[in-house]
């Protein structure tokens, strides 16, 4: 059976938050800034300090026979764990995905 890795961005809104858990995320801001993201099977959580939206960025393992729905809804949940982990709730999440083995990089001629 052969595995593939698949890069996932999934955005989304945060739920309406309280005073307790605005401060709580303002207080660890500089850790989830857009700067220090990485694709890591843990994913990366980044967001703004107007705190409306976050980005995970993520790598999900799969194999041949899973789709993009269960790549997807994969990093959903992993996205979800990851923002509650926070103290924060989430709304409308959306996903992007791309197969890491399909990427086909052109080798400039010389």
């Amino acid at each position: 059976m052969t595995s593939k890795t698949y890069q996932v961005i999934v955005r989304g809104r945060f739920a309406p938050l309280d005073a307790e858990q605005r401060a709580a995320l303002l207080a660890v801001a500089d850790d989830h800034d857009v700067f220090g993201a990485r694709f890591t099977e843990e994913g990366t959580v980044t967001y703004e300090r107007s705190l409306q939206t976050f980005t995970v960025r993520c790598l999900v393992p799969a194999t041949e026979q899973d789709g993009e729905a269960a790549v997807t809804g994969r990093a959903e949940a992993l996205a979800a764990a990851a923002v509650r982990g926070l103290g924060a709730d989430y709304r409308d999440l959306t996903s992007v995905s791309t197969d890491l083995d399909s990427i086909r990089i052109r080798r400039r001629g010389r």
